[in-house]
């Protein structure tokens, strides 16, 4: 399989981007759906963030100037830069604060704008975060959570969802959602959709307008490679700006904020889902991934995912590795990803990252393995595939098994 690997990668398109990245030697990186390789012109971005901007510019560096583009526009720009990977226009797209909150300011938003109608409808075994804002509302008296399956969700919905929230492309089996038939399904009971966008923005195509979304949220430390902690962003449909009304009202999403007045008025468009003093340091380094993934193109991105993942199964089975798949078998039902199911999981992760192929274990028995397609290689993958097979054919995950109880008992 190598010399395979090798003729694909001289042939692929985006070979010369993974130089564009700090990926550590002797290192098979498998985890960038979960935070994204450094880029290598990040670290300058800081420096001259922190030297120039902040250490020269000081205050001045809030305003465009000598010393700095203007720290005041930074969640906007970015948000327009992010607008075209989503399929949003840049007015509907603002890069601020975590996906949490955004979560929270959005569902309660949404909320308010449903007046009469309490329900917000998930799936059970969504990512967390998302459950628990809309249970963090519902002790507030403010929605009544339900929880319908996957394969319920339509009939799920009827004129008593406010909104349904839902996760593109599922952080444990990578499967996604048919996001253009499940909105106009809600909406047709007058429900609003806010989609997470985690585990798509930057490694697939997403198109927000064209599938007539409400709301979106997406993290930045992904697939995007804008560091750990990363500011997330927020989309909202244009015909829903002007209704908009966001409930954590803080200074930096006032129509005028150093008018320093005693009552709040939001901020006109997207500007009002701001709420504290942007995190400066954070959205540079979010932007140079941004600009990075732009560059390369999303659709150019996912093509070589699907052929990364594919060629990973064929090697598996090459080597005789049996490994049951829990991700969707056709990849154009997948996000960038392969989850496989073991009952010893974890100890196969911790023996793949003791070998220097660092992939990761989801609860309770989930192997997931990324496929970032901007530095990875086929020759990498050739590789995983190998490691991974040689380790459920040794003893190796069964020793890391060991270790593992032995420090918890």
């Amino acid at each position: 399989m190598i010399g395979k690997a090798r003729e694909l990668d001289a042939a692929d398109p985006l070979a010369g981007f993974r130089e564009r990245f700090a990926v550590p030697e002797g290192v098979i990186y498998l985890d960038g759906n979960s935070l994204g390789c450094l880029p290598k012109a990040t670290p300058e971005a800081l420096r001259r963030a922190v030297e120039r901007e902040w250490g020269e510019g000081l205050i001045r560096s809030w305003n465009a100037s000598e010393f700095g583009s203007g720290w005041f526009e930074m969640g906007t720009r970015v948000g327009a830069k992010i607008a075209p990977l989503i399929g949003a226009q840049p007015h509907e797209v603002i890069a601020c604060d975590s996906t949490s909150v955004n979560l929270f300011k959005l569902i309660a938003a949404a909320l308010q704008m449903r007046s009469g109608r309490q329900v917000v409808l998930s799936e059970p075994g969504n990512f967390p975060t998302d459950l628990y804002m809309i249970e963090g509302l519902e002790r507030q008296g403010l929605a009544k959570r339900r929880l319908a399956p996957r394969s319920g969700i339509i009939d799920a919905l009827d004129e008593d969802v406010a909104l349904l929230v839902l996760t593109h492309a599922h952080y444990k089996t990578g499967e996604l959602f048919d996001m253009a038939a499940i909105t106009e399904a809600a909406h047709e009971v007058g429900a609003l959709v806010l989609w997470d966008l985690s585990h798509s923005t930057g490694a697939l195509p997403v198109d927000l307008n064209a599938c007539h979304a409400d709301f979106a949220v997406g993290c930045g430390y992904k697939y995007l490679n804008g560091g750990p902690g990363a500011p997330a962003f927020a989309f909202v449909a244009q015909r829903h700006l002007d209704e908009l009304k966001q409930p954590l009202t803080g200074w930096f999403g006032h129509a005028a904020p150093f008018a320093f007045s005693d009552d709040y008025t939001g901020a006109a468009g997207i500007e009002q889902l701001q709420c504290g003093t942007q995190p400066i340091l954070g959205l540079t380094a979010l932007e140079v991934g941004v600009d990075l993934i732009a560059e390369i193109g999303v659709e150019r991105l996912h093509q070589k995912s699907q052929a990364l993942s594919e060629f990973f199964l064929e090697a598996l089975r090459e080597h005789g590795a049996t490994l049951p798949l829990v991700s969707p078998p056709d990849s154009a039902n997948r996000g960038s990803q392969l989850s496989f199911y073991h009952e010893n999981a974890y100890a196969i992760c911790q023996a793949l990252i003791a070998r220097g192929v660092i992939g990761d274990f989801r609860d309770p028995d989930i192997l997931r393995l990324g496929f970032a397609p901007a530095y990875l290689r086929f020759e990498d993958i050739a590789e995983a595939a190998r490691h991974l097979a040689e380790v459920l054919d040794g003893e190796e995950w069964r020793r890391a098994e060991f270790n593992e109880r032995s420090a918890v008992t």
